[in-house]
């Protein structure tokens, strides 16, 4: 098994799409990057801990490579948007690649090099260092799935994940 770690805005968007892939194994949602020990969701969302909002991927490279989840990423976000996704605001909303090895951050840069051809505004994605996570409190982990009617989830991320579904189509687990 692979990790890769990804900040795009609330997580509860891309962990809804993560979470449909083939090879896929789990998706956490966490935080990560920040300084304050053992942080809540308060306090990420007062942007003064340093951490964004992100999902853990667990995935067997044998079904799908570390470079189509980054492809995937871009997909699901705005990379040029700085500290911010549509009214998601603060730092803590950042997008985002913490990279675990060397593999990754040039996969990462290849990736962000090619990405930039496909967006008039500068991509901002900010590549770091895998710092530690830690894992958002029980509530957030598959929040589309167990909330899909709240009006956050039913307005952001269900359009999200219908064209997510129909680009990736092939790449979706049955």
């Amino acid at each position: 098994m692979q990790t890769a770690i990804f900040g795009g805005g609330c997580f509860w968007c891309i962990d809804a799409a993560f979470r449909r892939l083939k090879g896929v194994q789990s998706v956490l949602s966490g935080y990560s990057g920040g300084h304050l020990d053992n942080p809540t969701y308060q306090d990420i969302c007062t942007g003064l801990s340093g951490h964004a909002e992100v999902v853990k991927i667990e995935f067997d490279e044998q079904i799908i490579s570390y470079s189509t989840l980054l492809q995937i990423f871009f997909e699901l976000h705005d990379p040029t948007q700085l500290n911010r996704q549509g009214n998601d605001v603060g730092t803590q909303y950042r997008s985002v690649i913490f990279y675990l090895d060397d593999v990754q951050k040039l996969a990462s840069l290849k990736m962000l090099a090619s990405q930039q051809a496909f967006f008039a505004d500068k991509i901002v994605t900010e590549l770091s260092p895998a710092t530690l996570f830690y894992s958002a409190e029980t509530y957030h982990q598959d929040y589309y799935r167990d909330n899909p009617n709240q009006p956050y989830c039913s307005i952001m991320i269900g359009p999200k994940l219908a064209k997510f579904s129909a680009n990736y189509e092939a790449l979706l687990a049955q």
